[in-house]
């Protein structure tokens, strides 16, 4: 099968599987929005790899719609799935650890992971800067970018454009929000 129709397939499953989510953000954009965002960094950064475009589409379906690894790999294979399985928080931790594995797990992930670690990093810190959740006050906002940051500074592969798009997110995000005093 052409990698397309691979991609435009997986697109579709990934916004049947997140039809009813929405993004945290004031704006309350579909969810969907941000899975193609994230794989369209991820297609610029990985030149255009399809495995790589189709693991960022599928990124978050484990942890936030309940999908199963064996249902990903039925689907898109071993290679996404791992991808896939790389960068998805155990969500049975709690959330402050999970945030401390993702940096300290930061360092040992392949390639394509962290390719699609920055690129959802660098969705995140842009959604943040441009319609935040409107219950976070500043110290959530400025502390979520300092921990976007070291996580990224932990990925062993950056891709130079990619990561330049990270950097004008978080510039952008200390312009609106200042940095967190202790960063």
């Amino acid at each position: 099968m052409n990698d397309i129709i691979r991609i435009m397939q997986a697109a579709d499953q990934a916004a049947r599987w997140h039809k009813s989510q929405k993004r945290k953000g004031e704006a309350a954009e579909p969810y969907m929005n941000h899975l193609l965002e994230v794989a369209a960094l991820v297609a610029q950064a990985s030149d255009g790899d399809a495995t790589c475009i189709i693991a960022a589409l599928m990124h978050d379906a484990v942890e936030d719609q309940g999908i199963k690894f064996d249902e990903i790999r039925a689907l898109y294979g071993d290679e996404v799935t791992a991808i896939v399985a790389e960068v998805t928080d155990d969500k049975s931790l709690p959330k402050a650890m999970r945030k401390e594995l993702q940096v300290s797990h930061a360092p040992h992930k392949s390639s394509a992971a962290c390719i699609l670690k920055l690129a959802d990093k660098t969705s995140n810190v842009r959604a943040v800067v441009e319609t935040p959740p409107t219950h976070w006050e500043l110290e959530r906002k400025q502390a979520y970018v300092a921990w976007a940051r070291a996580v990224v500074e932990g990925l062993p592969y950056k891709p130079a454009g990619l990561l330049s798009q990270f950097t004008e997110a978080t510039a952008a995000a200390d312009a609106a929000f200042g940095r967190l005093a202790s960063a």
